[in-house]
């Protein structure tokens, strides 16, 4: 695992000195300004892509950047696979004291998931959120996205989880897809 993360850490430095050398700008996918009065009713998570936008009656509000478990092809399968989730699911709380800065729970496993791990026998695992890089990763910054490094969570940076914080209430539904 820490030569996984030893590799991990090599090809993010490589990015860095890419993007710098080349000049490449990181684009910023803000669809409509983020106003006060909006709040999220739905999320979609698209792992291919490595993007969530937040919605709001069916209008995209913002779409953010996004890095997932380190294992981030197909769904979770169990606990311990640092994969992150695939299905619908709810945000059903949230954590002011996370270690990575600002967390949201996903009510991951759903039934299905619990299905899927009962007939496998196995422990579908849980505490998957959308956070932020926290003091741990704080280095990385805007290239927080640039490789997959948490256990199955949904990461942003510092700052986009507080704008995401205020803008996603408790019981938004949320869509993983792959």
């Amino acid at each position: 695992m820490f030569i996984s993360l030893i590799k991990q850490i090599k090809l993010f430095l490589k990015a860095a000195i890419i993007f710098s050398v080349f000049n490449i700008s990181i684009p910023v996918y803000a669809e409509v300004p983020v106003s006060s009065g909006i709040h999220a009713d739905y999320i979609l998570v698209e792992k291919s892509l490595k993007h969530m936008t937040l919605y709001y009656d069916d209008k995209p509000i913002k779409t953010y950047n996004v890095a997932l478990g380190r294992n981030p092809k197909g769904p979770k399968l169990m606990e311990g696979d640092l994969r992150t989730p695939e299905g619908r699911y709810v945000i059903d709380s949230r954590n002011s004291d996370s270690k990575y800065h600002l967390s949201l729970h996903i009510s991951y496993p759903n039934e299905v998931d619990l299905q899927i791990t009962g007939i496998a026998g196995v422990s579908p695992g849980g505490d998957v959120m959308i956070h932020g890089t926290g003091e741990e990763y704080a280095w990385m910054g805007a290239f927080h996205d640039v490789v997959d490094w948490t256990d199955g969570c949904i990461a942003v940076t510092d700052e986009e989880i507080e704008e995401i914080w205020k803008l996603v209430p408790d019981g938004t539904r949320i869509e993983i897809l792959p």
